[in-house]
């Protein structure tokens, strides 16, 4: 099952707050972008948060699952997806972690 358009929405809506908010449709399903860095997956009408150590110690107890066949797990968002002030420090936290995006080289023609 794809996620659907209501369901990106309303994850966006949810990070509305945030400067530097994006997504971009893959394979049917979205990757979540803040400032520029992947920081989460939405699959199936679930979000999922790659997992660091401070989003762990964040979450508390965790929910980790693979948001496709054959993926690594990530921090899988269910209880607190409604409340947007811990969703939008989360992927703060999680972004905090997470390497720079590697500049993209140019094709030769």
């Amino acid at each position: 099952m794809a996620t659907s358009e209501d369901f990106m929405q309303f994850v966006l809506d949810q990070l509305n707050a945030l400067e530097g908010i994006s997504h971009r449709k893959m394979f049917g399903e979205y990757g979540v972008y803040y400032q520029g860095k992947i920081f989460g997956l939405v699959c199936d009408n679930q979000l999922f948060i790659k997992p660091t150590e401070s989003g762990r110690a964040f979450i508390g107890s965790v929910q980790e699952a693979p948001p496709y066949p054959g993926a690594k797990n990530s921090f899988l968002i269910t209880e607190q997806l409604e409340n947007s002030a811990w969703l939008q420090e989360l992927v703060k936290i999680t972004a905090a972690e997470l390497p720079e995006p590697k500049p993209k080289t140019k094709k030769k023609r």
